[in-house]
């Protein structure tokens, strides 16, 4: 997930990738990352912790996503069908 702040693009990951190499890679493409720091790192950095809340909603939207088996297994042939069970598929969960 890629969301801007401030005029930059951040991808949103989780504590997986905070390692420095990809922290360093990311800022060295231009992005701002979104990744909180490991409770045992030395030298912590600053994150925009709201935007990090936010992608807990993206993961919950995938798994509901998921719950539909043409989704999960991709049973259209055609992207614009596959498409328009996906946008049906979050009219229902909408209306829930």
């Amino acid at each position: 997930m890629a969301e801007q702040s401030g005029g930059n693009l951040a991808p949103v990951m989780d504590r997986a990738c905070e390692d420095d190499e990809t922290r360093q890679l990311a800022l060295d493409l231009g992005f701002v990352p979104v990744v909180p720091p490991k409770s045992n790192r030395l030298n912590p950095w600053e994150y925009d912790r709201e935007m990090y809340k936010r992608r807990n909603e993206v993961e919950r939207l995938f798994r509901r996503l998921k719950g539909f088996r043409r989704i999960f297994s991709r049973f259209e042939k055609l992207d614009v069908i596959f498409l328009g069970f996906v946008v049906f598929v979050l009219i229902v969960d909408a209306l829930r």
